[in-house]
């Protein structure tokens, strides 16, 4: 279904969902998800106010959704950053800047993957699980290939990716609170592995 009038965007009625999505992320790149409304989205997405209602039951059905999209995003930036490196020491940085600049450049989108409220730690939501699970076999890919040759010490992979993961982490909360600019922690980031391997 399309409509040319009253100003709203054509949309295809098998896309509406991931268009009240994409309208969702566009008001987090500017509001903090305890700000969304149904009908600022629907308002955002021009379409009807009842429109949400039909893929979202209330609010927190919405914040949920978002958050599950943003997590979906997150994965995304961080695979692309990844294949597009040809060494072992370029995907690990690549995977750590581009999780460092999504949370720049969303930050309140990247606030609401790690809310405990709409993602539980260890009861992730069934749409939410396989993307956490993609993201961990991603680091643990990139940990262990960089183990193997040389860039990391070898060793047990999941606290060394655990430890890296917190770091990474924690450069992106410096960044989105203003403390540390982005290319600081970047330049850390890359500060933390060596630039050769050993010989």
């Amino acid at each position: 279904m399309s409509s040319s009038s009253g100003g709203r965007r054509p949309y295809h009625h098998g896309n509406l969902r991931q268009a009240l999505l994409d309208a969702a992320m566009d008001l987090l790149s500017v509001t903090p998800a305890a700000q969304l409304s149904l009908r600022e989205l629907a308002r955002a997405a021009q379409v009807s106010h009842a429109a949400p209602y039909h893929y979202f039951t209330d609010r927190q059905g919405l914040i949920r959704a978002a958050g599950v999209e943003a997590m979906r995003r997150l994965l995304q930036a961080q695979q692309a950053a990844v294949a597009a490196e040809d060494s072992p020491r370029g995907r690990l940085l690549a995977l750590g800047h581009a999780y460092v600049r999504f949370a720049a450049r969303e930050p309140h989108a990247f606030a609401l993957v790690f809310d405990p409220q709409y993602c539980k730690p260890g009861t992730p939501t069934e749409d939410m699980a396989p993307l956490i699970t993609a993201n961990e076999a991603l680091l643990a890919a990139c940990v262990d290939e960089a183990q193997r040759f040389g860039v990391l010490p070898p060793g047990d992979t999941g606290p060394i990716a655990t430890a890296l993961w917190g770091t990474v982490h924690g450069l992106a909360q410096l960044v989105m609170a203003g403390h540390v600019p982005l290319p600081e922690a970047e330049a850390a980031l890359s500060a933390l592995l060596p630039s050769q391997q050993p010989r």
